[in-house]
């Protein structure tokens, strides 16, 4: 084991990370470490910066596609980070919260502005990562502050507007990758529970109805082009819906997402998505960017 990393939380080692991705797809990783509390997680990091030892922090999985092979490093899962607290019109929520918890406890008290989030499964941290967003809303709207850990372990506080927010894309993924997402304060308004029950419904039956949750997927695979959806192009203009590589195939219910519907490996997913970015390429001269990341890939 690399030195003792039981010290900072619960220990996993050779584990299947089918376990931790909505895909149900991935190798295995050498070690995955749940930290005990934000502490432990601080030390953690500044240790494995410290010792340039390759490591992730990964939410619910929701959105990447890990490879097959070996993640030789540390993958690090804040599911004990999972604490909420209200204070009037605020919100103050841990990395590992699970979106759909925070927008039930708001609900609860009666706070309006989150009920988009309801059907996401992503957890704060990498939803903020992200900037997740549904029905024409982002997360970036209702944040006041993040609580962060940088590279040496040192917590601090940033605000968004020290961040670069893009659809679906945050300067974490980029030139602030080494600040760790460990809590953020979030801004709503008064509601009311019915009302916001009744509208979580609503979507709901909508999700149901339009996209393939009974099968392992991470939702939409590509990003909407200007004017257009990627979902009618690929259905439409390069009939591709319905068409499998391996165990992966393209939805019959939304042409946007891939699912995994019999024992798919990260590479049918891979190829899948390759081809549909060439074949949307050579027909309609548009380059589709892929909304998921892919971990672990040379």
């Amino acid at each position: 084991m690399i030195e003792n990393l039981n010290k900072y939380g619960e220990v996993l080692e050779n584990v299947s990370l089918k376990k931790y991705n909505t895909y149900r797809i991935g190798g295995i990783t050498k070690y995955f470490v749940m930290p005990n509390d934000i502490e432990s997680l601080q030390k953690l990091i500044k240790y494995l910066n410290e010792n340039e030892i390759k490591h992730m922090i990964l939410g619910n999985g929701s959105n990447v596609i890990f490879s097959d092979d070996i993640y030789d490093g540390v993958i690090i899962k804040l599911d004990k980070l999972n604490k909420v607290e209200v204070d009037g019109l605020f919100l103050r929520a841990q990395a590992g919260v699970m979106l759909p918890k925070l927008v039930q406890i708001s609900v609860e008290n009666n706070l309006m502005g989150l009920e988009w989030a309801a059907g996401i499964p992503g957890t704060v941290g990498g939803s903020i990562v992200g900037n997740a967003g549904a029905y024409k809303s982002e997360i970036k709207e209702f944040l006041l502050n993040i609580t962060v850990i940088d590279s040496q372990g040192n917590i601090k506080i940033i605000y968004p507007s020290e961040i670069d927010f893009k659809y679906r894309h945050s300067s974490f993924k980029d030139e602030l990758k080494d600040l760790v997402v460990v809590s953020a304060v979030f801004g709503l308004m008064p509601g009311n529970k019915e009302e916001s029950l009744k509208l979580m419904e609503d979507r709901r039956a909508r999700r149901m109805e339009s996209q393939p949750l009974e099968y392992p997927s991470a939702g939409s695979v590509f990003r909407n082009p200007e004017g257009d959806f990627a979902g009618r192009i690929i259905e439409c203009d390069v009939k591709l819906k319905g068409k499998t590589i391996g165990g992966a195939k393209v939805s019959e219910k939304h042409a946007n997402f891939i699912i995994n519907y019999d024992n798919a490996t990260s590479q049918d997913v891979k190829d899948l998505i390759d081809l549909i970015h060439t074949k949307v390429l050579e027909t309609n001269n548009i380059d589709l960017i892929v909304e998921q990341e892919f971990i672990n890939w040379e």
